[in-house]
């Protein structure tokens, strides 16, 4: 294949950053140009994932982000408490962009390169500058409203302590056995290294509204009580989409000429807002197809893509309604605090967004966690 334009990936946050990565991998002949508006690629965040959430074809390219690996993890609420052996992992943004400038090649990428105008045979700048493009992905996070879409909202605030955690082999992941504010609220304590701590503080709320330094201050506390206090290395916070309903044409035409990938695509786990395992497993679809790299092909390799997300994610949409229309806020931990009775292994393709028909069967048996009326009528929901 001999491409004389490049296909312009724009936004070099997690999707964008590891699809230029895959690319230039495994399909050396496609050109590319990345394309940030910030001046590092992935922000400043931390990802975390299971095993089960890497494809074996991406496994080398995640073992040179340098993962921090945990091989136990704990969930705890007020009437439950469980260890799990089984490994939990996270990679930093700091690490993304050492790789993104490390493995592709030179004038291959771009920071500091705001976007003002996205066209399928170009790309404008908002310094003016149009750069031609044998195709266009669009990779950036959403800038507002998702339209089409009923949301909720999960969001949080994670402090970096120089610390010490009591055990750096096991990794807190959901923590609600403390006060329950604006909706479901838990603490994730992961230890990054021998002497620094993640303690983060996270919200499933009705709106996006996150007061930073309300929380910030929520953290140092939780962080004190638990002997974790030291010296903030770095801060991080985000507002994440959880998807409870909506009409995925509104949200994206099957006419737009333009492809899509991450959050600006809806590929993300309705439940828990993750998107690591699809953006990975993205970017290997993306080089690995044998389709042509124009604009229109990738925008029908996209939106087809995200038309078997959306009707994967059906399962998650019923059980949002539930969290979120059944449930009153202060009692929405109870609807999480019964899904981890169940094993570990439907608990994690729960995560991996495949749970089979039986699965389902399994977490919505039992007694149900909120009122019967409400959770009947958050199932019968359209």
């Amino acid at each position: 294949m001999n491409i004389a334009l490049p296909v312009i990936i724009v936004g070099g946050g997690l999707a964008g950053a590891l699809a230029a990565l895959c690319l230039v991998q495994q399909r050396p002949d496609v050109p590319i140009l990345l394309l940030e508006a910030d001046e590092t690629f992935g922000g400043n965040h931390t990802w975390s994932f299971f095993d089960s959430d890497v494809p074996d074809a991406a496994k080398d390219l995640i073992a040179a982000l340098n993962p921090v690996r945990w091989p136990r993890h704990t969930v705890r609420f007020p009437r439950r408490k469980r260890t799990f052996d089984f490994a939990y992992n996270a990679v930093t943004a700091a690490d993304l962009d050492r790789l993104v400038r490390t493995r592709l090649p030179a004038g291959s990428w771009r920071t500091g390169a705001a976007v003002a105008a996205i066209h399928v045979d170009q790309v404008v700048l908002k310094s003016g500058e149009c750069i031609r493009a044998s195709g266009v992905i669009d990779a950036r996070g959403p800038t507002g409203p998702m339209p089409g879409l009923e949301l909720g909202w999960q969001k949080f605030v994670g402090i970096e302590f120089a610390a010490r955690a009591g055990d750096a082999a096991c990794a807190t992941v959901m923590d609600a056995d403390i006060p329950q504010i604006d909706g479901y609220r838990f603490v994730y304590v992961l230890p990054m290294a021998a002497d620094r701590v993640l303690v983060e503080d996270t919200y499933y709320a009705d709106g996006p509204e996150l007061d930073i330094n309300a929380v910030s201050d929520r953290v140092r506390t939780l962080a004190d009580e638990r002997g974790l206090l030291g010296k903030e290395v770095r801060r991080e916070h985000g507002v994440l989409p959880i998807l409870i309903g909506g009409d995925p044409d509104t949200f994206w035409p099957d006419d737009d000429p333009v492809a899509r990938l991450g959050m600006r695509g809806g590929f993300f786990h309705a439940t828990t807002g993750y998107s690591f395992g699809l953006a990975l497993q993205n970017a290997v679809d993306l080089a690995q197809r044998n389709g042509p790299f124009d604009s229109a092909s990738l925008a029908q390799w996209s939106r087809a893509l995200f038309a078997r997300h959306w009707q994967s994610m059906r399962f998650f949409r019923v059980l949002n309604r539930m969290l979120f229309h059944a449930a009153a806020p202060a009692e929405r931990y109870r609807v999480f605090e019964h899904f981890y009775r169940l094993p570990f292994a439907l608990v994690a393709r729960f995560y991996g967004g495949v749970p089979t028909a039986a699965d389902k069967l399994r977490i919505l048996s039992g007694k149900p966690p909120v009122p019967v009326g409400a959770a009947l009528g958050a199932l019968l929901r359209r």
